[in-house]
């Protein structure tokens, strides 16, 4: 008669069958639990140079905290200007996120598009060549936006160890996967964004949101694309 195998022997066997399984399919093999994952939904919003802001809101002035925001270091001001589209349809209280950057961006949904009347493309932060503008008034002077208005790319930010974990790199794709409790949805082309400043964290627009019921939803989970 056989002797059964012991717990640890067993565990090694289901390990190295595991492995020879990812192996045959192509995939990596999870090292470690799985991060903890954020997914968050991104109202619209403005990032502004500190030029643009002086302009807005007086010399001198500060972006001051309303709300520090779950990435460190960013949060949303207390600073909120109007938004005057082409039409002169416009989007009132658009607060600003903070810190200041190097330009300034307007981050809107498929609803503000189609509430301006404008074709507002879908772009990764930072990439605003040949997007529309619009005119930014705060309460001490007003811009005029040549260009800069997007739909945020939806995009997930993780440190390196999380991009290691998942098997991708900076400016891959990945798939967001959200179980509610009454839908479940996947999110396609979701951008990987990896810098050592970051936690593991999915940003998707008001309107992806709503779609997939994220404020009701059960489980969320990163698929490797």
């Amino acid at each position: 008669m056989l002797a059964e195998p012991s717990t640890a022997a067993r565990s090694s066997v289901e390990a190295l069958v595991r492995e020879a399984l990812y192996r045959q399919l192509g995939m990596r093999t999870p090292a470690g639990p799985a991060p903890v994952l954020v997914v968050n939904s991104s109202a619209r919003h403005m990032h502004i140079s500190p030029e643009n802001l002086e302009i807005l809101f007086g010399k001198g002035a500060q972006l001051t905290v309303h709300k520090m925001l779950y990435q460190e270091g960013q949060f949303a001001s207390q600073q909120t200007v109007t938004l005057i589209g082409p039409r002169k349809r416009i989007i009132p209280n658009l607060r600003i996120l903070g810190p200041c950057r190097n330009l300034t961006q307007v981050e809107l949904s498929l609803t503000d598009s189609v509430q301006l009347g404008i074709d507002i493309p879908v772009r990764a932060s930072g990439n605003i060549e040949g997007t529309p503008g619009c005119y930014i008034m705060g309460p001490k002077g007003m811009i005029e936006m040549k260009n800069g208005v997007i739909r945020a790319w939806r995009h997930a930010h993780m440190s390196p160890a999380d991009a290691a974990f998942y098997g991708v790199k900076h400016l891959d794709t990945i798939t967001l996967k959200v179980t509610a409790r009454d839908c479940t949805t996947r999110f396609d082309d979701v951008l990987v964004r990896v810098d050592p400043s970051f936690k593991l964290e999915v940003h998707i627009d008001t309107d992806e949101a709503n779609a997939c019921n994220l404020d009701h939803a059960d489980k969320v989970e990163l698929l490797k694309a």
